[in-house]
């Protein structure tokens, strides 16, 4: 029975590592790319349904919000083009929602449904500030980010099922203690640093869209100068426990990638606003 889990754990690794077209890395994806914007599209209905939408077309925030998502949108595309990768945006249908919450967030779900909270905006400050963050939020979707963290939360639960035959014959405070181990190790071996990839990836390749879509890619350094400011120095997780880089990570990262956007900068398609 133990060999068999082995075998095919292995072989579901196998099959379901592929290459994405954008970061060039290799991922763990167990669910189909249709399933995962079925599920999302559900979660994103739901989640309009109990929040606060501000109305299309009734504040000017709101209009700049659909404003850069378009533009965004336009640039995925380009980027598709450009790269030869014309599937890059297969299913998606955008959609560019700003929810009038006091919170410093904002998300684009798999299949391009994004959501600004009202709370972010006087830290992005500007329209190009507000770019840097849609660019972010679009890249998370478009590396198949989403689909990745699934897939490694499926496949932990699966690893720990082996586990817990492979210890059916010991003590139940030896299992216990095992699967422990076991729940940890994998939380800070593989999906904590996995989500700071993520993380790194949606500033690099995000900052790729928003200079393409005409805005300034080196305005995301402050920008995430003033998010730093606005999380409080007291709240700060050890970067080893978190799923975000450090502050002090990110900022320098970013700097190296906005200088890397630079070079697909399109500031003409500022003055076709």
């Amino acid at each position: 029975m133990r060999k068999l889990l082995h075998i095919l754990l292995l072989s579901l690794l196998l099959i379901s590592c592929r290459r994405n077209v954008v970061t060039g890395r290799k991922q763990l994806l167990l669910l189909n790319e249709t399933q995962v914007q079925a599920i999302a599209l559900t979660q994103y209905r739901e989640y309009l349904s109990k929040n606060p939408v501000v109305k299309t077309g009734s504040s000017q925030q709101q209009i700049m919000v659909a404003r850069v998502g378009s533009r965004i949108a336009k640039a995925v595309a380009q980027y598709g083009q450009e790269k030869q990768t014309l599937d890059l945006v297969n299913g998606y249908q955008w959609e560019f929602n700003l929810v009038d919450k006091n919170e410093l967030n904002a998300w684009c779900m798999p299949g391009g449904k994004v959501v600004i909270y009202s709370g972010i905006l006087p830290v992005t400050q500007d329209e190009n500030g507000l770019a840097v963050v849609m660019g972010h939020e679009v890249a998370h979707a478009i590396a198949h980010h989403g689909n990745e963290r699934m897939s490694q939360g499926l496949l932990q639960q699966f690893g720990g099922a082996a586990l817990d035959v492979a210890l059916s014959n010991q003590p139940a405070e030896t299992r216990n203690l095992y699967m422990m181990a076991y729940g940890l190790g994998t939380d800070l071996s593989i999906i904590l640093p996995f989500s700071r990839r993520h993380e790194l990836e949606a500033d690099r390749f995000g900052l790729i869209f928003t200079a393409m879509a005409g805005y300034d890619p080196t305005a995301a350094v402050g920008f995430w100068e003033r998010m730093s400011g606005a999380g409080g120095k007291n709240t700060k997780t050890p970067e080893f426990l978190s799923t975000h880089p450090s502050d002090q990570t990110r900022i320098r990262m970013v700097q190296a990638y906005a200088k890397e956007a630079l070079k697909y900068y399109r500031p003409h398609l500022q003055n076709k606003r």
